[in-house]
């Protein structure tokens, strides 16, 4: 594992497995007989090596009587198998009243489809191995629960132009990917704008940016370029990422014009 919070968790449940299984009396290879699990995934859930999946812990409780004390995990675990920069990004998006994002090279994360998530991760280099795809596509839709969430926070996002034109993934993740952006754009608590290539004056040229504003009263900020991620959490820093924030929103389409423009892009791919 990569952090060590996930690994004490997975440890944790491991530990767990472990008790129930000695107690019932079973042997590794018995309890992967019983749950339709290898020998070898068992020993490596015990060990807190392996993530295990939703009925992996489903059915050992069944098998070894726990009484739901190993079903209960599986929120824990599902979390850690989420990178911990993405854990503690859904935990910042989960206690914002308002988001807003600029994003100049691709469709925001909080917008994507499965396909184009997958896509993206897909030709990162070095290379993820498809299990790591897998979990990092996982993690990106789970904190899509922001736009579910009761208070409804308010989400704005300004997408440049390029980013509803580049077809990462094909033509066909692509058009899905622009439908999903006017299904979304269509939420009350949502606004989808889109910055025109041809504009002359620009307030996001130094790179995408996300603000965070939190219950507290307090805003954040969050910048990522290449290998690394960063939270701005400075008054003066933040006040000037809002302040070219607010002037992109300006220099953009409006949200209205916006839905028109991404349906015009749309036509323009049949």
């Amino acid at each position: 594992m990569e952090d060590e919070e996930s690994e004490a968790v997975l440890k944790t449940v491991g530990r767990q497995v472990k008790m129930w299984r000695e107690a019932a009396g079973m042997t590794q290879p018995e309890l992967g007989a019983a749950i339709g699990y290898g020998e070898d995934l068992v020993s490596s859930v015990e060990r807190g090596r392996r993530i295990p999946k939703p009925d992996f812990l489903d059915k050992a409780d069944e098998v070894l009587g726990a009484d739901g004390k190993l079903a209960v995990m599986k929120e824990d675990v599902e979390k850690a198998r989420y990178p911990k920069k993405v854990r503690d990004l859904a935990r910042l998006e989960d206690e914002a009243v308002e988001l807003g994002a600029y994003a100049g090279h691709h469709i925001h994360g909080l917008l994507q489809t499965p396909e184009y998530a997958r896509a993206l991760y897909a030709m990162r280099r070095p290379a993820f191995t498809e299990e790591e795809v897998d979990r990092y596509v996982a993690a990106r839709m789970a904190r899509k629960a922001v736009f579910d969430r009761v208070p409804r926070a308010q989400l704005t996002f300004v997408q440049e132009e390029v980013t509803l034109r580049r077809p990462l993934g094909g033509r066909m993740v692509l058009r899905q990917q622009l439908e999903h952006l006017l299904e979304v754009g269509q939420l009350r608590h949502v606004e989808i704008q889109v910055m025109p290539t041809a504009r002359e004056d620009h307030a996001g040229m130094a790179g995408s940016l996300r603000l965070l504003k939190l219950r507290d009263g307090k805003t954040l900020g969050h910048l990522e370029a290449q290998l690394y991620s960063r939270l701005v959490s400075e008054p003066r820093d933040v006040q000037v990422l809002e302040m070219r924030y607010g002037m992109i929103r300006a220099q953009a389409l409006t949200p209205r014009e916006s839905l028109t423009f991404i349906e015009k892009v749309m036509g323009e791919e049949t």
